[in-house]
């Protein structure tokens, strides 16, 4: 694969964004045949993503599956889905259907998919002319600035807290916690209702509560999330009665208060678009992991996943594989402090096995910041594979905006991997560099934007 700008130190990378093109400009050539996906989760909503493959039977039937599985997976993890609906050929449904079957390739994602939707997991295919037709209901939250708000933002390290008074927090505090060390649901609970009555005595009414939270939120329930994972694994039960409703319960015990819980990768894409005055902005933070947020061109919330570490960056099958899904070339490898750890010894940087990731990372920092050309070749390389997915992304959200933040991008490191990104993708896709250009916005706004963006999501009216 020849590309316009390669990455210094992965000379095999093969960008998803340029594979795509590739994939359809050798399918036209050759003359092909439409193919429909169709992902339907929760209240019968459905996402829809048409493309070109190569005509059944006809020499081509693995290289379809390889791309299409592929395809499927980003689907998944961007919109999400307990159904699967493949319309126009029954030879890539069934080895979809093999894929995502119990035991399958793809078993860790069916599962998941299945916790979160509540749904037994299914992979269908129909003719081409029952293909499924896009739902969507994107939601009018936030921007909501009127009367008296909480806005509550729960992170892996510490919570953060608002009262904001017609747009104005007019009071935040962040205590340290430990939530994903807590199998304990009564710990989460006292310091959430703890967190939310300090807000409240700050202002001379509460008329709405909006919470910014990691991991997968349907209707206002926690379906999964990194900081109640002990609860989960040690203590089902307690996950299913108290955690799952724990914002809800919280917010009736407040004198049944009106609550919009939502991801916090969403809100702090909110928390963009209000700060640009602006929409079509997909955020990603690049941190312990890959996390996203989009905010649509109504400047709405969409209710997908936009779990971006699952979504494959490289197409090539030996980069490396992620731990916990057990598949190769996901964002988390590319866009997180595992990126940097990954690249470190290719750059001629040693590091201790033993330092915690976040020891890893910060090592890496320091050499950024004394100037070391190793470092800056694992940045250039990050800005490298940031470029390409912007413009894999492309395919799947209409973006204006991109927001590039976390701890990876702190620093004189996160301004060399801004101007690769943006280098790569104007060179390789100009026609995407006029339309999407790449942010790195300062701590500071972004920290008093998300809790008025987290505040803002109720509409009290």
């Amino acid at each position: 694969m020849l590309l316009k700008v390669n990455a210094p130190l992965d000379p095999g990378f093969m960008p998803m964004a340029v594979v795509f093109r590739d994939f359809q400009a050798a399918v036209k050539a050759a003359g092909g045949q439409k193919l429909v996906v169709g992902l339907e989760r929760n209240d019968g909503l459905t996402s829809v993503f048409s493309f070109e493959v190569f005509e059944d039977g006809t020499g081509h039937d693995e290289e379809n599956h390889e791309f299409v599985e592929r395809i499927v997976k980003t689907l998944l993890w961007t919109r999400g889905g307990y159904k699967i609906i493949i319309a126009g050929s029954d030879v890539i449904a069934d080895k979809i259907k093999a894929d995502y079957s119990v035991g399958g390739y793809r078993d860790f994602d069916r599962e998941f998919m299945s916790g979160v939707y509540e749904t037994p997991f299914e992979v269908v295919s129909v003719p081409l002319d029952k293909a499924p037709e896009s739902k969507e209901a994107a939601s009018p939250v936030g921007r909501h600035l009127d009367g008296c708000r909480i806005g509550f933002d729960a992170g892996g390290s510490d919570r953060k807290v608002s009262s904001v008074v017609e747009g104005e927090a007019t009071y935040s505090e962040e205590v340290v916690w430990f939530p994903k060390l807590q199998s304990d649901p009564q710990y989460h609970y006292d310091g959430i209702m703890e967190a939310m009555k300090t807000a409240a005595s700050k202002m001379p009414r509460v008329d709405a509560i909006g919470v910014s939270t990691a991991g997968v939120v349907v209707g206002n329930r926690i379906m999964t999330s990194s900081l109640f994972l002990k609860v989960k694994n040690e203590n089902p039960e307690a996950f299913e009665k108290v955690v799952k409703n724990i914002y809800t319960d919280i917010a009736k015990e407040l004198g049944d208060v009106p609550i919009e819980v939502a991801n916090d990768g969403d809100v702090t894409a909110l928390a963009g678009a209000m700060d640009l005055g602006d929409n079509n902005v997909l955020g990603v933070a690049m941190g312990t992991s890959e996390a996203g947020g989009y905010v649509d061109g109504s400047g709405n919330i969409t209710g997908w996943l936009n779990e971006l570490a699952f979504v494959p960056a490289d197409y090539n099958k030996d980069a490396m594989v992620d731990e916990w899904s057990g598949d190769y070339g996901c964002g988390v490898k590319y866009f997180s402090q595992d990126s940097v750890i990954k690249l470190a010894p290719r750059a001629g940087i040693k590091l201790d096995e033993s330092a915690s990731p976040a020891e890893k990372l910060k090592v890496v920092q320091k050499l950024m910041a004394e100037g070391d050309e190793r470092a800056r070749k694992i940045y250039e390389t990050i800005g490298v594979y940031f470029g390409y997915a912007v413009a894999y992304y492309a395919l799947f959200y209409d973006i204006k905006h991109v927001l590039l933040m976390g701890r990876v991008s702190s620093g004189e490191g996160g301004n060399i991997l801004l101007a690769n990104a943006r280098r790569a993708l104007s060179e390789e896709f100009p026609e995407l560099a006029e339309k999407i250009t790449i942010h790195l916005p300062d701590e500071s706004s972004r920290r008093v934007g998300q809790s008025i963006a987290a505040a803002s999501l109720p509409n009290i009216r």
